[in-house]
């Protein structure tokens, strides 16, 4: 097996200048956001990655049968825009991993003719957000203005920072390449899968895409989530006070 491989399931008329990545990683909330347009838009699998970089494991399904773990490319178009979406449940086990598999995530855009690169994540900040807001970096400085148009926020660029994984180095070896890069990533806890985070983000990815997607299904999970929060915070403060009556 080699270290990637790629199987495209067709290759003819399936390029597009935008590509979004949506893997797993803080609070889920690129994941959520990225999974959440596939749906709505009514995706089109083209293709299927596979690595020695991932997992070593396998996916059992529901009949049983085992499929090796993937990450999977969709096509998508809406108002005339049409939109790559990179999309799955695994990063790399491996820093070595990671560069390689950015690599070929980028000779795939390359190959279908993408010129702008979006990655989405989440900014873990360890409490719970009310109004999360959605924290921006990009692969060059006159991409700036228009995030910031779109109702993204560069404050967290004041005390500088990193992006790990995927979302990062695609912005970094992209720029290498002239590919446009743009990191949005919306403020979360880190605690739990964050549906509210995600909303926020879509938001300001729709905006700066330019389509119009339905935002009820992400809005629901974060009523739902809020109750779960609510039931957690309820027990952490009974626990407080049965700690302080115990001392008392």
């Amino acid at each position: 097996m080699e270290d990637v491989t790629v199987n495209f399931f067709r290759e003819d008329t399936v390029g597009a200048p935008i590509l979004v990545e949506g893997l797993p990683g803080v609070g889920h909330v690129g994941k959520l956001v990225a999974d959440h347009l596939v749906d709505e838009l009514g995706g089109e699998k083209i293709a299927e990655i596979s690595s020695i970089h991932f997992p070593p494991q396998v996916v059992v399904d529901e009949q049983g049968v085992t499929h090796l773990v993937n990450n999977e490319i969709y096509r998508c178009e809406k108002d005339g825009i049409t939109i790559l979406f990179l999309v799955g449940d695994f990063q790399s086990t491996s820093a070595e991993g990671h560069y390689i598999l950015a690599e070929r995530y980028l000779d795939i855009a390359e190959k279908l003719g993408v010129r702008r690169i979006y990655t989405l994540g989440g900014y873990g900040v360890g409490h719970l957000v009310e109004n999360p807001r959605v924290l921006s970096a990009v692969n060059m400085e006159h991409l700036r203005p228009e995030v910031e148009a779109a109702g993204g926020s560069f404050e967290n660029a004041r005390s500088g920072g990193m992006i790990m994984g995927a979302s990062g180095l695609l912005l970094g070896l992209g720029e290498v390449r002239g590919l446009e890069g743009i990191c949005l990533m919306g403020e979360t806890s880190g605690y739990l899968v964050d549906p509210k985070s995600a909303d926020s983000l879509l938001a300001v990815l729709s905006h700066m895409i330019g389509i119009e997607v339905d935002h009820t299904s992400l809005q629901e999970r974060a009523e739902d989530m809020e109750q779960a929060i609510e039931k957690i915070r309820e027990a952490e403060e009974a626990k407080t006070r049965e700690e302080l009556n115990y001392i008392g």
